[in-house]
Formats: C-alpha cells, structure tokens, sequence
C-alpha cells in the first residue's frame, strides 16, 4: 500500500492536527520510518500508536514506533 493510505490509516487514530502525526508524516515521506513489513491489524496499528503518543515528538520517539512497527508478531 502506498504510504499515503498508510498515513490515512494513522490519520483516524488522531483526533485533530498533532505534532507526533506531523512527525509520522514527514518520516514516512523521508524514509525514515516505513509501514509494518507484515500487515497489522488496527488494534496493533493502534496500540503501537498509543505508545509513541506518551513519548515526546522526537527522533527517539520515531525509532520507537520503528521498532514497534518492525516486530514480527511472533
């Protein structure tokens, strides 16, 4: 899936304009962050997002949600 309905996907898990979606945004346009290698449901889609939401807007806080991104489900 393009990274644009990607975005969108995480755009209905944010209730308005956020700095932490600006961040997704611009990472996922840069290359810096990329979508789930293996597909994830909205509910992990979700929690993943939870958790980035509690850190401040920052490359650290990118990396995490990488990382959440990354994992393999297993």
């Amino acid at each position: 899936m393009p990274y644009k309905e990607f975005l969108d996907r995480i755009r209905r898990l944010f209730e308005g304009p956020s700095e932490h979606l600006d961040l997704i945004a611009d990472s996922l346009a840069k290359g810096r962050l990329r979508q789930p290698i293996e597909p994830m449901s909205d509910q992990e889609l979700a929690v993943a997002i939870r958790e980035f939401r509690k850190l401040p807007a920052s490359p650290g806080a990118i990396e995490k949600l990488k990382t959440d991104l990354s994992k393999d489900g297993g």
